[in-house]
């Protein structure tokens, strides 16, 4: 996975034809709009859509997880997830979010700076957190810089660790893509019905291209992948 002058060339010219780079230093795709197909068993079970909307020093990030496993058309597992991030001068300042697990746990997130500190609620209830915290979006690359993330499906705070894998070329909608690879764990609470899955993250760039977690309860696979890549 090491890229070579010339393809680090073309490379370079795909980024910043898909991206810009906004004064928050995420980077942004040029229609503010990514679209991801959520793929278990080679079959796509669900989507992830990412939206984003700048307003002077202002940006919004509205994150739509939708997932619906049926067999034989009756319905096993669904998974949904509404989140909204707001920042401000680069720095992230509230979240409105909204997750339905397929047993009937509902979580309503909430936060906000406040003062000296960001002031969250969710499954532990209203949580104290430095100013520095960010949403575990893997949008986001950022994340992989941090120790604590703000888990946004659950509104709790997670320790993660991250390791550097081989960089790997990978294939996504016909295209052969040159990407950095990593590997992100993270801490689990005690409420968590099972382990918080390892998840391997493939970067291009600035930019998410696909990732992928095994499942606890069935050891398959979860891969979610662009699907808006040309």
């Amino acid at each position: 996975m090491i890229i070579k002058i010339n393809e680090m060339k073309i490379l370079f010219f795909v980024i910043i034809c898909f991206l810009s780079l906004n004064l928050f230093g995420i980077p942004l795709p040029k229609n503010n709009e990514v679209n991801f197909d959520v793929i278990r068993k080679n079959k796509v079970i669900g989507s992830v859509k990412t939206t984003f909307k700048e307003e002077n020093n202002k940006l919004t990030i509205r994150t739509v997880v939708d997932i619906d496993v049926k067999i034989l058309f009756i319905p096993a597992y669904k998974f949904f997830q509404d989140t909204t991030e707001i920042w401000v001068d680069n720095e992230f300042v509230e979240i409105d979010g909204y997750t339905d697990f397929e047993d009937e746990r509902e979580y309503f997130i909430k936060g906000s700076d406040e003062g000296e500190n960001f002031v969250a609620s969710g499954m532990d209830g209203q949580l104290l957190l430095s100013k520095d915290i960010i949403p575990l979006n893997y949008w986001n690359k950022k994340i992989l810089e941090q120790k604590e993330v703000f888990d946004t499906q659950k509104g709790i705070v997670r320790k993660i660790s991250v390791q550097k894998l081989e960089n790997e070329t990978i294939e996504v909608n016909k295209l052969k893509i040159e990407t950095e690879k990593y590997l992100m764990n993270a801490s689990k609470n005690p409420k968590d019905l099972g382990p918080f899955p390892e998840y391997t993250l493939w970067y291009r760039g600035d930019e998410l291209i696909q990732f992928e977690f095994t499942n606890w309860k069935d050891s398959k696979k979860v891969l979610t992948v662009r699907n808006d890549l040309k």
